[in-house]
């Protein structure tokens, strides 16, 4: 059995969870969050206050969804809760962000600015002119519109300039050896 799927999910108080068939709701102090389980997995909110997830049987489709649908469940309780950040960071000459009302505009050395829009659910924060973070309830699309922002000018291996997640290592090269 799944390791992961039979551990329990704890509902922290405020913390309020419908389910509807295949579908789960969470809603929570920061919003609300829905899912919809894959087919033979269950949810049941158990006596002692804890939610469930169960598997009808061992076949193989069943085994693989099982710890996955259970932490997808659980990182919405947590995004309600308490929610989710990435911090990202800029490093090159001449490169930064600026915040521009909801939305963040970018000198990453094109000619012109990048501006990235906030898709509904996520909040940009810029603590400095080469440090900001991604923030929202939902898990996934933190780390989408996060990776989305990284893709714009990734790291690059001889200098390091680019943005990259904050604590991530780059990998240096070097560069041309010189004449002797």
């Amino acid at each position: 059995m799944s390791r992961i799927g039979r551990k329990p999910i704890p509902v922290p108080t405020g913390v309020d969870i419908a389910i509807d068939g295949q579908t789960v709701t969470v809603k929570g102090p920061k919003g609300q969050l829905s899912h919809t389980l894959a087919e033979p997995i269950t949810a049941e909110r158990g006596d002692d206050g804890h939610l469930y997830v169960n598997r009808p049987n061992d076949e193989r489709r069943a085994k693989e969804l099982h710890g996955l649908s259970r932490t997808l469940v659980a990182n919405m309780v947590i995004g309600v809760t308490d929610g989710y950040r990435k911090t990202l960071e800029i490093s090159g000459t001449g490169y930064r962000v600026q915040a521009r009302g909801s939305d963040l505009e970018f000198a990453l050395g094109f000619s012109h600015p990048v501006t990235v829009a906030a898709p509904e659910g996520i909040t940009f924060a810029v603590e400095r002119p080469t440090i900001f973070s991604v923030s929202g309830i939902d898990k996934q699309l933190v780390g989408e519109v996060a990776a989305n922002i990284r893709k714009i000018r990734p790291p690059e291996p001889y200098k390091g300039k680019g943005v990259k997640y904050q604590g991530e290592v780059i990998r240096r090269k070097a560069g041309k050896a010189g004449k002797k």
